[in-house]
């Protein structure tokens, strides 16, 4: 078998691809389009074309977590696979993909097909991202035998806990709050108290990525922010993107309005990443991650109680936000039982995480084990798959 693997981390808004041999490349997955350019479309690096990025909308491969504009895809898929992206012959080389938890039949069906016959893929793993993170995080620390994925991406929050390398499925808890969630929840409110952003996705979800933390006193944080300019810490200008001189916009402290167009960032920086812990902030009658958390805990089997508690590991774009870590290890500690020592590893790049696991699983020699090879899928097609890949 090739020495060298092709991984990618089909996230449902940023696939991490790239070769074993290499470091991951960030692709968005989804065709964007703007109105400035006669709706040509842009895919993944494109997008540095686009001369005006106002009024940018996506048309997404991936709704609520799971893949269903197979056209889409494949576009993306065919980029990520041309000279221009990450070239690589798969019928070279064995190819691991990432694909969600729960996935529905229909759907692994399609992708193993579109891997085997349309891209002639030499060999095949099919597996959730989260299996992979728990991978990496095993490898690093090998005398661990359980640990708790918190992945919180684009469309999902999940909670999955794994011992000895297997998932409990009963035990998976799934909040339905993602990025997506939180750009749009940033759009409304600043629909509502400023400046029409409605069409302005692109723009939001960098303002959101460039300004929001988590807070660690909520309503602390709240009276700070009621406070008028000269005492507020919290308020902050965030200037947007002209596309002439400025192509990403960036936060600065509040001042009389010069040339440049602002929006003025104030209790939103800590009350969006706040839904990730209040649901039903925005009317999801679901817990919050730390509740979740535990909740995820007390449905494993009670010996693995203190190891899962000490082996939490968070993943997914959402963790990149500043304070999110404390804030789980605060939360869940109060939650738990004193007993336990609570313990939460924040990797230094939450979103390839899970792809750098599979580059870890790649070289391992259980590897050519866990794949199905083409001659395999033309013998036995499908049901073999169903059989090998635990998803």
């Amino acid at each position: 078998m090739s020495s060298v693997t092709y991984i990618l981390d089909n996230g449902g808004y940023m696939a991490k691809v790239g070769l074993s041999s290499d470091t991951p490349k960030l692709v968005p997955n989804c065709i964007m389009k703007a109105k400035s350019e006669r709706r040509r479309p842009f895919v993944g690096k494109q997008i540095d074309e686009c001369r005006d990025a106002s009024g940018l909308f996506y048309i997404l491969p991936f709704q609520k977590g799971y893949l269903i504009n197979w056209d889409i895809q494949k576009t993306v898929w065919d980029y990520i696979l041309s000279k221009e992206c990450c070239p690589a012959n798969l019928s070279q080389m064995p190819t691991i993909v990432t694909e969600p938890l729960f996935n529905f039949p229909s759907i692994q069906e399609a992708m193993t097909e579109i891997f085997f016959e349309e891209y002639e893929c030499q060999s095949l793993l099919r597996i959730n991202a989260t299996g992979l993170s728990c991978y990496n995080y095993r490898h690093k620390n090998p005398n661990t035998k359980c640990c708790l994925i918190v992945d919180s991406g684009y469309s999902y929050t999940h909670v999955v806990p794994y011992v000895n390398g297997v998932k409990i499925k009963e035990a998976i808890r799934r909040i339905d709050v993602g990025g997506k969630l939180l750009t749009n929840h940033l759009k409304e409110i600043i629909s509502y108290r400023q400046l029409h952003v409605m069409d302005e996705t692109y723009v939001v979800n960098q303002a959101k990525e460039d300004s929001c933390f988590v807070s660690q006193d909520f309503y602390k944080d709240m009276e700070e922010a009621k406070l008028n300019l000269e005492n507020n810490t919290i308020a902050r200008d965030y200037v947007l993107p002209d596309y002439t001189t400025l192509r990403r916009g960036f936060l600065r402290k509040p001042e009389v309005s010069g040339e440049q167009q602002t929006l003025r960032l104030n209790n939103e920086r800590f009350a969006i990443p706040e839904i990730l812990f209040h649901p039903s902030d925005v009317g999801i009658q679901q817990m919050g991650i730390p509740e979740a958390i535990v909740n995820s805990v007390k449905a494993c089997n009670e010996e693995t109680w203190p190891h899962l508690y000490m082996n939490i590991v968070l993943t997914g774009g959402n963790a990149k936000f500043p304070g999110y870590k404390d804030r789980i290890l605060k939360e869940v500690r109060s939650l738990c039982s004193s007993e336990f020592i609570v313990n939460i590893t924040l990797p230094d790049d939450p979103i390839t995480y899970a792809w750098e696991g599979g580059k870890a699983i790649s070289k391992d020699p259980v590897f050519s084990n866990m794949v199905v090879t083409r001659e395999e899928y033309e013998e036995e097609g499908q049901a073999l798959c169903y059989e090998r890949f635990d998803v």
